[in-house]
Parts: C-alpha cells; sequence; structure tokens
C-alpha cells in the first residue's frame, strides 16, 4: 500500500489544515488503496512546545499586532529569510533530527507540506541527500514565503501563474515541477452557484475565521439598529461571541457555532448574496469559486495583510472603511450590476491561469509514484 504524509503545522484549525483534510478526503474516496496520515510536525517533536508556541503566537498577534506584521515581513517574506539565520539556527539540527525520525518511522512514498516550515526542514534534508522521498509544496496563502523549501522539493502547487513564474525565474525550479492550481479547496465548493434570486433584505454572511471575528463587532453592533441587510454570523470558536450576539434577540442577526462540515458551508454560500471575512487564503478561495462578492473589514497582520494586498490588486475583494458607514458602501456595490459584472469577469480571469484543481495534479503525482518507486530500487 502506497502511504502519504501530510504536514501541517499547529493543532489549532487552520488553512493548512483544511487543505490537508481536503486533498486527504480525495484520496480516499480516488484512491483506496493509498494511505494517508497527517501529522501535526512541532506536536511531534514536543507536544509542550507546540502548545507554547501556539498560545505564544495567538497572544501576539492579538496585542501586538503592529510588531507581529513588522517581524513576519522581515523574518519571513524577505529573501534570503533571516529567519533561519536570527531565530531558529540554534533548533535546526534538532528538527531536521526529528523529521528524519518521523520519516524513518512512518516510511512514507510521498510526503505533502502545506506549511512552509515542514516544507524548509524537508528541503535541508534533500539538500544533504539524507532525504529522497519526494515532497510536494500545497500553497495555502496567496504569496510564498520565504521560509518555504523550494529548489528541492519535487512539485509546487502555487495558486497562480506569478507565483509559477517566480519560482522559474527567481528559484530556478523546472516549469514541469510546478502546477498551478489555485489555493486547493474541497470539491463541493467548485460547482458554481446558478444565478442567485434577488433577496429583500439581501443576506449577508459573515465568517471571522476559526478564533472569531475580532474588529467585525463593531460592523455588527452598528448594524443592530438597521434593516438594510440579513445577517448569518459564524463565530468559530468562540463561545462568548456566539451568547453575546444570541443575547441581542435579533431576527435579522443570527449567530451560528463552528461548522467543520463541507456541505453544510456549502448550503451557507448558496443562500449569501455576498460574505464579510478576513482575507485567509481557503476561505477567500471557496468563495471565489462560488462567485459570491467578497467584502472585508478586518485582518489579521501577517499573512492576511500580505493576502489582502493581492486580492485588492487584483480586484477580487471589496475593503470596507468602517464600521459606521460599511453598510451603505456594500449596498451600492451590490446593487451595482456593472460593477458586479465587473468583480464577476476579474475572478474568472483569476481562474483562467489555473491550469488544474490540486485534486487532479495530487491524482497525477499519486498516479507515477509506482514507477517512480521501482526506479529507486533499480537505482539505489
Amino acid at each position: 500500500m502506497m502511504k502519504v504524509l501530510f504536514l501541517p503545522l499547529f493543532q489549532m484549525n487552520t488553512g493548512h489544515h483544511k487543505v490537508a483534510d481536503t486533498l486527504m478526503d480525495f484520496l480516499r474516496r480516488q484512491f483506496p488503496a493509498v494511505e494517508s496520515k497527517k501529522i501535526d510536525f512541532l506536536s511531534y517533536c514536543n507536544e509542550l512546545m507546540e502548545k507554547m508556541v501556539s498560545e505564544a503566537y495567538l497572544r501576539w498577534i492579538r496585542s501586538h499586532p503592529a510588531s507581529y506584521h513588522r517581524v513576519y515581513k522581515t523574518l519571513m517574506y524577505q529573501e534570503p529569510p533571516r529567519f533561519e539565520f536570527i531565530s531558529f539556527e540554534p533548533w535546526l539540527p534538532y528538527f531536521e533530527s526529528k523529521m528524519k525520525k518521523m520519516v524513518e518511522e512512518e516510511q512514507p512514498d510521498l510526503i505533502v507540506c502545506t506549511h512552509s516550515f515542514p516544507s524548509r526542514i524537508l528541503q535541508r534534508l534533500k539538500r544533504k541527500r539524507v532525504l529522497t522521498v519526494p515532497v510536494v509544496n500545497v500553497y495555502t496563502d496567496f504569496f510564498m514565503n520565504s521560509i518555504w523549501g523550494k529548489r528541492f522539493i519535487d512539485y509546487h502547487f502555487v495558486p497562480h501563474q506569478e507565483a509559477k513564474w517566480e519560482l522559474i525565474t527567481k528559484y530556478g525550479v523546472d516549469k514541469g515541477r510546478i502546477i498551478v492550481t489555485g489555493i486547493p479547496v474541497h470539491d463541493v465548493f467548485m460547482n458554481r452557484s446558478e444565478a442567485r434570486r434577488k433577496r429583500q433584505p439581501a443576506h449577508v454572511l459573515v465568517a471571522g475565521g476559526n478564533q472569531g471575528l475580532g474588529n467585525m463587532m463593531a460592523f455588527l453592533r452598528a448594524a443592530r439598529t438597521s434593516t438594510l441587510f440579513r445577517y448569518s454570523v459564524l463565530c468559530g470558536a468562540n463561545r462568548q461571541l456566539y451568547e453575546e450576539i444570541a443575547s441581542w434577540r435579533l431576527s435579522h442577526i443570527r449567530p451560528l457555532p463552528y461548522i467543520a462540515d463541507p456541505e453544510e458551508m456549502n448550503r451557507l454560500y448558496e443562500e449569501a448574496d455576498a460574505v464579510i471575512t478576513k482575507p485567509g487564503g481557503v476561505t477567500v478561495s471557496e468563495l471565489l469559486h462560488k462567485r459570491i462578492p467578497i467584502f472585508t473589514i478586518d485582518c489579521l497582520p501577517g499573512q492576511e495583510r500580505i493576502n489582502l494586498q493581492y486580492l485588492q490588486q487584483n480586484g477580487l475583494i471589496y475593503h470596507l472603511a468602517g464600521p459606521e458607514s460599511g453598510e451603505q458602501h456594500m449596498l451600492r456595490l451590490l446593487m451595482d450590476d456593472v460593477e458586479k459584472n465587473r468583480f464577476f469577469r476579474r475572478v474568472s480571469d483569476y481562474f483562467a491561469g489555473v491550469e488544474k484543481t490540486g485534486q487532479e495534479a495530487l491524482a497525477e503525482v499519486v498516479a507515477a509514484m509506482p514507477q517512480r518507486m521501482a526506479w529507486r530500487v533499480l537505482h539505489p
């Protein structure tokens, strides 16, 4: 039996896990003989370390977002990455030994990285010729940070044509090893919605990510006395937020708990005329597939802020300036059929650059594995 090992990072539910789960679900359905396994590499190294790092990460983002963004751009968004030379140089031999041990224990035929850190460690092992197992990078943002392993990684599933060009020209990666897949989403989201019936008032889904809504609460509080829209609010794991919105007892603003089932999430998308969300790569990609107008008020520092820059440059998201004027701004855009058609054309232009879905690309890699494995036996 062939074995595919998926490597996100952290135990908290993030886009890295969501993409890994999506591809694992696809393999289970299409390749029953392939065993899929997901491991949080940091927890494998040390569970206490994972808990401490993830908690510190969340506290830092919430309490000092500006400093987090500066550090992220300095350590993880420039070449060469100062990450290795500043923060983790003393730890890298430890992580390499842990990765080598994990691979020896798991004996995978293919490794899929949905987070940059495991990819970086695997690249170091492959560069030293310690590791021969093929590795796939699956990028889950609209950019590639400098931590991802690049030159020595076997396959790259990239979000757009610009990323493919960057890998070719900047890192010398063979174009045959790069596939433009967009950010992979579950199959259920790839079916385009039929033309939505006009609802009065329009239905807006508010999705703040698994950690809750952050500053979007100011927008919702301003909307309490308004009847311009009907809102469904995904509260994620934030029980306090859910209870606060429920306590308002308003017919036009309903809170929803965390939703894990893609089918249920898709039904919500089908009912929505627009979505207000943070610019996370996976959620935005789901919405682009569904052709739903996307608005944002708030974003996390680091990855989401850089995603927002790409999305705004390409006209794939609308930024609402503030809670007081946000509803009027959104209403004007949703009533402007010319602008909505422009948005749909820009979405079509984005997908015109996609060569295969992530599922199709992974299927091709897996299908080619027996020949590659035989080659390794013949040429040790």
